[in-house]
């Protein structure tokens, strides 16, 4: 393990470009000798705090943001397709039950949460599906090979205040170290977060 960095990796899965830096690192942690540390957060807590605006709200930002995020498909090699109705996805619904289920897991199993992740943004940026509905975690979650027992366990936590408490302190801890949206990547260099 001499030598070896490691990385945390802030992210919301209502954030296509969090799953571009999910996907190399899921993909290269191994190459590039790094643990890789997965941080699910709040994003809306994140824009909020900092003062951000999203995207759509740009209107030259917002367009250019959906070309851009197919241009960055197509080189990442990830199957996103962008919904009918993004602004449902990233605003009207939100990724806060999804963020809280993923807490959940990574609370009590956090090797499941890069499979759990993958299949959140499999549904709402690939083929189109909820995100919010406690079915639609579950059928994500199942896909991702959580046992049904372990489903109605993360399911029932969602407003468990252990489970509330490490979402807000990873957003809380994200915005010290200056996040202004999703993802963020920080290295761990000779205990120094950078």
């Amino acid at each position: 393990m001499a030598g070896k960095k490691s990385i945390e990796l802030f992210y919301d899965v209502v954030s296509p470009y969090s799953w571009f830096a999910f996907e190399v690192m899921a993909r290269y942690h191994h190459r590039w000798n790094i643990s890789l540390k997965l941080r699910p957060f709040f994003l809306g807590g994140i824009m909020q705090a900092s003062g951000n605006r999203p995207p759509a709200m740009v209107p030259n930002k917002g367009l250019y943001a959906m070309v851009d995020v197919e241009r960055c498909a197509r080189y990442f090699d990830v199957p996103l397709v962008v919904p009918k109705n993004p602004a449902e996805l990233m605003f009207e619904k939100g990724s806060l039950k999804a963020q809280r289920f993923l807490t959940a897991v990574d609370l009590k199993c956090p090797e499941k949460v890069e499979a759990v992740s993958r299949e959140f943004w499999m549904r709402g940026w690939s083929r189109d599906e909820d995100l919010s509905e406690d079915s639609s975690l579950a059928e994500a979650a199942t896909k991702a090979g959580l046992s049904q027992q372990e489903i109605q366990e993360y399911l029932g936590r969602l407003k468990d205040q252990d489970v509330k408490d490490r979402l807000k302190k990873n957003t809380d801890e994200a915005m010290e170290l200056g996040a202004f949206g999703s993802p963020m990547i920080v290295a761990n260099i000779n205990g120094k977060k950078e």
